[in-house]
């Protein structure tokens, strides 16, 4: 199994910045994408971030040039930079790794807790 641990959330003022780390831990052999999603109040979780094993990126429209994720396969984390942050960016922020904990098992989809992001005046 993989637990995955999450922060970095908070209240932070329109145009303000924020940054989210996520580490995994317990029983891992390999990971692959690495990614973050968000789910507002009343709303469908949305894929915000993506990050391959080769550091190939991919974001969704409303955060690209805003947002940048990142990761250090040392430590099994991957981090999530938000800057120029708006009210509409308010949300749960999830962790979400893909992962074999053994040479011949599947990729398994894991997810963190959530980690809330409030941006507010």
């Amino acid at each position: 199994q993989v637990q995955l641990v999450e922060s970095g959330g908070g209240l932070v003022q329109p145009g303000g910045s924020l940054r989210l780390s996520c580490t995994a831990s317990g029983s891992i052999w390999v990971i692959g994408v690495m990614a973050w999603y968000r789910q507002a109040p009343g709303k469908q979780r949305e894929l915000v971030a993506t990050i391959t094993s080769r550091g190939d990126t991919s974001y969704k429209d409303s955060v690209k040039g805003r947002f940048g994720i990142t990761r250090d396969n040392a430590k099994n984390a991957v981090y999530l930079q938000m800057n120029s942050l708006k009210t509409e960016d308010t949300a749960v922020y999830f962790c979400n790794v893909d992962a074999k904990d053994t040479a011949y098992s599947t990729y398994n989809i894991y997810w963190g807790q959530g980690t809330q992001v409030t941006v507010s005046s």
